[in-house]
């Protein structure tokens, strides 16, 4: 099994930054890919971005240009790190794996931007 663990979330003003982290209990060597994933209040969650075990990443078209989804298999751990931040960025973030036939998920850090 796997363990995720998020953290970096806040609150930050418009046009901040944060850093994300998502910590995994197991080598994310063999995980072929990562994603962050956001729920933002009465919306459904919705994918920002993805990694591949080689680096390829993709992001959603509304955070393109400002996000940037990376990972460190020697620390087992992802990352999104967000510049420019918007009030509509404002969401629970939430950290995603499959692993063997089952995707886990991390317990998610609170994003909240003020305008």
């Amino acid at each position: 099994q796997v363990q995720l663990v998020e953290s970096g979330g806040g609150l930050v003003r418009a046009g901040g930054s944060l850093r994300l982290s998502c910590a995994a209990s197991k080598t994310i060597f063999s995980i072929n890919a990562m994603a962050w994933y956001r729920q933002a209040p009465g919306k459904q969650r919705e994918l920002v971005a993805t990694i591949t075990s080689g680096g390829s990443a993709t992001y959603a078209d509304s955070v393109k240009g400002r996000f940037t989804i990376s990972r460190d298999n020697a620390k087992n751990t992802a990352y999104l790190q967000m510049n420019s931040l918007k009030p509509e960025d404002t969401a629970v973030y939430y950290c995603n794996a499959p692993y063997i036939g089952f995707e886990y998920w991390g317990q998610g850090t609170q994003v909240t931007v003020s305008s």
